[in-house]
């Protein structure tokens, strides 16, 4: 039955039949994907889940070295069955600090699993609270090694993956896909000023939705980004150098 999930989940995103927000973002970042990342790209997933994403990265760069963090242990063991030999597998939930921390694995719901309570969208969600470790991204990736591509989707805690990853982003400034919107970015205190802020501060930095960089049209201010965080409207974008 999962196997079907995934061929079908496949064949609507190839057919461009959006029959959710979330496989519209899908398509979309694999196409911006498949603009950004070349054969020798190096790329990092975060939030692996289920390896959808790291699969396109390993298609799209298979002369890369990627990087994968997953802290659901189940998710973890089967990133390292499935991908161990071509990926550095990590067990880590990155963050901003280093340390241990509680992560709350939403068993009836695993993509809505976060360091932090959030809203789910499930009747009765079936909550196990694990000791996961915290890392920072900068204290992994070593620093000689030039980051292409960022994936960071881990329900709310985006930001402070990249505030755990301050250097790596001003070294090599990679194209950041991330989510970012209410019902999960709020419990980590996230001001969408302040990451806006914090991006713009990185030279050549410009914030996209994931449409917006597609049709290669202007970035946003900070108040569009706002807007798009407060309403909702958009909840998956890009950082980018520049469009290409």
């Amino acid at each position: 039955m999962k196997r079907f999930r995934h061929v079908i989940r496949k064949s609507l995103r190839f057919f461009h039949l959006d029959i959710s927000q979330n496989l519209r973002y899908d398509r979309m970042t694999e196409r911006i994907m498949r603009r950004l990342i070349s054969r020798g790209s190096n790329c990092i997933d975060v939030g692996c889940h289920k390896g959808e994403i790291l699969e396109q990265m390993l298609t799209l760069a298979p002369d890369g070295q990627h990087y994968a963090f997953e802290p659901i242990p189940g998710f973890y063991k089967e990133l390292v069955k499935r991908f161990g030999d071509e990926v550095k597998v990590f067990p880590y939930a990155l963050s901003s600090a280093e340390g241990e921390v509680n992560f709350r694995h939403v068993k009836n719901a695993p993509a809505y699993s976060g360091i932090k309570e959030r809203k789910y969208d499930v009747a009765k969600p079936d909550v196990e609270i694990i000791a996961v470790k915290a890392k920072r991204l900068d204290d992994i990736v070593p620093e000689h090694h030039d980051i292409a591509f960022i994936k960071i989707d881990v329900e709310g805690g985006e930001f402070d993956v990249m505030k755990g990853a301050q250097q790596l982003l001003r070294r090599c400034r990679p194209a950041i896909v991330f989510e970012c919107g209410l019902g999960a970015s709020e419990y980590y205190k996230t001001d969408p000023s302040d990451l806006y802020a914090f991006l713009k501060g990185i030279p050549g930095y410009q914030l996209y939705t994931l449409k917006s960089f597609c049709n290669g049209s202007t970035p946003l201010s900070e108040k569009e980004f706002s807007d798009h965080y407060i309403n909702n409207t958009e909840y998956y974008f890009i950082a980018s150098p520049g469009v290409v």
